[in-house]
Protein backbone atom coordinates (compact mmCIF):
# COMPACT_ATOMS: atom_id res chain seq x y z
CA UNK A 1 0.00 0.00 0.00
CA UNK A 2 1.46 3.32 -1.02
CA UNK A 3 1.41 6.08 1.60
CA UNK A 4 -1.32 8.66 1.08
CA UNK A 5 1.07 11.60 1.35
CA UNK A 6 4.72 12.14 0.52
CA UNK A 7 6.82 11.52 3.60
CA UNK A 8 9.03 14.56 2.96
CA UNK A 9 6.71 17.34 1.82
CA UNK A 10 3.19 16.11 2.60
CA UNK A 11 1.79 16.37 -0.93
CA UNK A 12 -0.85 13.69 -1.72
CA UNK A 13 0.71 11.05 -3.98
CA UNK A 14 -1.62 8.06 -3.69
CA UNK A 15 -4.02 9.57 -6.22
CA UNK A 16 -1.37 9.22 -8.94
CA UNK A 17 -0.33 5.65 -8.14
CA UNK A 18 -2.89 3.71 -10.23
CA UNK A 19 -2.32 5.82 -13.34
CA UNK A 20 1.45 5.60 -12.90
CA UNK A 21 1.36 1.79 -12.59
CA UNK A 22 -0.89 1.32 -15.60
CA UNK A 23 1.28 3.57 -17.77
CA UNK A 24 4.46 1.81 -16.62
CA UNK A 25 2.84 -1.52 -17.54
CA UNK A 26 2.15 -0.10 -21.03
CA UNK A 27 5.88 0.55 -21.43
CA UNK A 28 6.07 4.32 -21.07
CA UNK A 29 9.12 6.09 -19.66
CA UNK A 30 8.93 6.90 -15.95
CA UNK A 31 10.27 10.44 -16.35
CA UNK A 32 7.75 11.27 -19.07
CA UNK A 33 4.85 9.93 -17.00
CA UNK A 34 5.77 11.96 -13.92
CA UNK A 35 6.33 15.12 -15.98
CA UNK A 36 2.96 14.62 -17.68
CA UNK A 37 1.15 14.15 -14.35
CA UNK A 38 2.76 17.33 -12.99
CA UNK A 39 4.85 15.72 -10.25
CA UNK A 40 7.90 17.98 -10.12
CA UNK A 41 9.36 17.47 -6.62
CA UNK A 42 12.04 14.81 -6.40
CA UNK A 43 10.69 13.57 -3.06
CA UNK A 44 7.27 12.84 -4.57
CA UNK A 45 8.87 11.22 -7.63
CA UNK A 46 10.83 8.96 -5.29
CA UNK A 47 7.62 7.87 -3.56
CA UNK A 48 6.14 6.59 -6.83
CA UNK A 49 9.26 5.23 -8.51
CA UNK A 50 10.61 3.24 -5.57
CA UNK A 51 7.36 1.86 -4.15
CA UNK A 52 7.18 -1.95 -3.99
CA UNK A 53 3.80 -3.55 -3.44
CA UNK A 54 4.14 -5.98 -0.51
CA UNK A 55 0.48 -6.69 0.24
CA UNK A 56 -1.86 -8.63 -2.04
Amino acid sequence: MIPIRCISCGKPVSAYFDEYNSRIADGEDSKAILDDMGIKRYCCRRMLITHVETWE
